[in-house]
């Protein structure tokens, strides 16, 4: 992939390295070298273990994070992400939920009108009925799945060209989130939108992305490849999606548990000799008092 054909993806990736501590050289980059193109209309699963660096991708790309390094390309609709953000892209994170102002005693309706549901009051509807959201809740007062119910609303009722997704599917049911993604799906292939998605729950997706790509630590394994690979089978109850994501998943804590033993810093239990192991000493050890 060259510079030269970047205007020829919608989203487009050269050389990106990012660190959280931008000047400390010695830290582990939470991203290397990433470099992939995405065309127009295409729909990308990002597959990786916790800690893969998909969020991170997800949020340099919706802009909410800055670049320092030189020879770094991100570019969404042939538009520089920090320089000349694009029109039509939407970002759905989890953090969204968390917001105190989205917690508030205010009644849906308003809180949708507040953000111009108004304007948009074909494709909010729409999205009322496949998210199955009152209007006369209270934000205060509903659960976290039905919160993110009002996120998704809120975000997807107006005409985005672009689309990033972090897991926000996580807290609706089985029914609603096969709705949400039916109707995400032909909202794709009528306009030619196109959409990134970050998610771990592989159950019902097979249908649902041209491409699938595999993170791990920072980089692809796998950058974003055509989907469905030939030759994948079912096996038992597992899709063919859900088989090949379980299988990256198991080579990712095989290449960690090796680079562990080369020194990394392990995970799980840890044999600490100087924890006391009967409750009086453990006790006695841990007691401030005096």
């Amino acid at each position: 992939m060259t510079t030269e054909n970047a205007s020829s993806f919608e989203i487009y990736s050269k050389e990106l390295t990012y660190r959280h501590r931008p000047h400390d050289e010695e830290s582990e980059p939470s991203l290397k070298d990433i470099t992939f193109g995405l065309p127009k209309g295409s729909r990308t699963l990002l597959i990786g273990a916790n800690g893969a660096g998909k969020s991170t991708l997800l949020q340099i790309l919706a802009g909410k994070r800055l670049l320092t390094r030189e020879g770094t390309d991100v570019r969404i609709k042939g538009k520089d992400v920090f320089r000349q953000y694009p029109g039509g892209v939407t970002f759905l994170g989890t953090e969204w939920a968390m917001n105190p102002v989205v917690r508030g005693d205010i009644v849906v309706s308003d809180f949708l009108n507040s953000v111009g549901g108004y304007r948009h009051k074909e494709r909010r509807d729409k999205l009322l009925d496949i998210l199955d959201v009152d209007l006369d809740w209270h934000m205060h007062a509903i659960s976290d799945g039905e919160r993110r119910r009002v996120q998704l609303v809120m975000g997807l009722m107006g005409e985005w060209d672009v689309l990033l997704l972090d897991e926000v599917t996580v807290d609706l049911d089985v029914l609603v989130r096969d709705d949400l993604l039916t109707f995400l799906k032909k909202d794709s292939e009528d306009r030619g939108a196109t959409i990134l998605y970050a998610t771990h729950i592989f159950d019902g997706l097979d249908a649902f992305p041209t491409h699938i790509a595999h993170m791990r630590l920072g980089s692809f394994v796998k950058p974003p490849t055509a989907w469905p690979f030939p030759g994948v089978k079912e096996v038992g109850a597992r899709t063919r999606l859900y088989t090949v994501a379980l299988d990256w998943l198991r080579e990712d804590r095989t290449h960690r548990h090796e680079l562990e033993k080369q020194g990394r810093k392990g995970r799980g239990a840890q044999n600490h000799n100087n924890v006391p192991s009967d409750s009086e000493t453990f006790y006695k050890k841990y007691d401030y008092s005096h």
